[in-house]
């Protein structure tokens, strides 16, 4: 499917009623959640000082999971006076390893977890193989009351990935 096919595909659809746990332990059903929600998808941090899966440089897109993050962290304040009501990071990863990565990098946020990819599998969203693992394409989800208004994708700058939706947010006055 191509980037257009992508965006096309997703915006508009009504996101499925699915629980994903968050790291601070609630469980997150984005369908259900009034006003805007901001969820930027990723493919995985690596371990604190353990070097990237073999060939990870490799996968065009992979690298800067990281500094999307902590992009994320840094616009988070600007995000919510842009109007959204709150961010997510989301990934494959187990939310315990998923609270690790939100202390380390100390993000005011709660990152999702959707480890079975029900998620994924449900909104019919990108993704790719490493190391035995399935894991989510970068993309960035705009939710308004469980709608999908917007579509970030390909994502080819991570760490101003969150500068780009702050913008975006400022600019849409119908985000009310």
């Amino acid at each position: 499917m191509t980037p257009q096919n992508i965006i096309d595909n997703l915006t508009g659809q009504t996101v499925p009623n699915l629980v994903l746990m968050a790291t601070d332990g609630s469980k997150i059903d984005l369908a259900a959640l009034a006003g805007i929600s901001v969820v930027y998808a990723y493919p995985r941090t690596s371990p604190p000082n353990q070097p990237p899966i073999k060939g990870w440089d490799q996968i065009d897109g992979a690298r800067g999971c990281t500094p999307q993050s902590k992009g994320y962290g840094e616009y988070h304040s600007e995000i919510i006076a842009a109007g959204a009501s709150r961010v997510f990071g989301l990934s494959t990863q187990s939310s315990e390893y998923q609270k690790e990565v939100v202390e380390r990098l100390s993000i005011p946020f709660h990152i999702l977890s959707d480890q079975k990819l029900k998620l994924a599998a449900a909104l019919v969203l990108p993704t790719f193989e490493a190391a035995g693992m399935t894991l989510l394409t970068r993309i960035t989800i705009i939710i308004e009351n469980g709608n999908i208004k917007k579509i970030f994708f390909p994502v080819n700058e991570p760490s101003q990935n969150a500068v780009e939706v702050a913008a975006y947010l400022k600019s849409e006055s119908d985000f009310e």
